[in-house]
């Protein structure tokens, strides 16, 4: 197939994947457990959606589930530091605890902007559940809200990558695995 004469090399293959989507779960699940109401999962659209879904299926209880979205790369590679919401929550979080689920922290503006959103929406905590974390482009400290934790699934070399719910150009996102894009094809 086309797309994936256009991979330079692949960082973490789909059972690479399986396997620690279901270590985060299984983390998620015990750390939870004891919880009166379960927390809200909240995705980042739309990069998160394959990640979101593989996780809340191997949580061991039943979360409800929103997005929003928030737009920073538009067709680049490079955030622009000044991210939008451009979709917001239809599930009330106020005094609920949220675990936000995204595909990349990169800069962290993002990140950072999304968590205000949400602190501003009455939650009582949030946590950042984040499948790939690169603390090398960190431009901003994550703050977390309450007794939120960060939890990632794999910490990711200063690449750009594409695969797994992550786009170039709204491409690539059904790749199965997460591989180094040839940069002749985005520069």
């Amino acid at each position: 197939m086309a797309m994936h004469s256009h991979i330079e090399r692949i960082l973490w293959s789909e059972d690479q994947i399986s396997r620690r989507v279901s270590e985060l779960a299984a983390e998620v699940s015990a750390d939870f457990a004891g919880c009166s109401l379960p927390p809200i999962v909240v995705g980042v659209a739309t990069g998160a959606f394959l990640f979101l879904a593989d996780i809340v299926r191997k949580i061991e209880f039943s979360v409800p589930v929103d997005f929003v979205r928030a737009e920073s790369y538009g067709s680049g590679t490079e955030s622009n530091g000044a991210p939008t919401l451009s979709f917001d929550l239809k599930v009330d979080i106020n005094a609920r605890h949220v675990i936000l689920v995204e595909d990349i922290v990169d800069t962290g503006h993002t990140l950072s902007r999304v968590i205000k959103h949400l602190k501003s929406k009455g939650a009582s905590s949030v946590s950042v559940c984040t499948f790939l974390d690169k603390p090398a482009r960190r431009k901003v400290k994550v703050q977390l809200v309450g007794e939120g934790k960060f939890y990632r699934g794999f910490e990711c070399p200063d690449y750009f990558v594409v695969g797994y719910g992550m786009d170039f150009a709204e491409q690539y996102r059904n790749l199965p695995y997460i591989g180094v894009l040839k940069p002749e094809l985005y520069k």
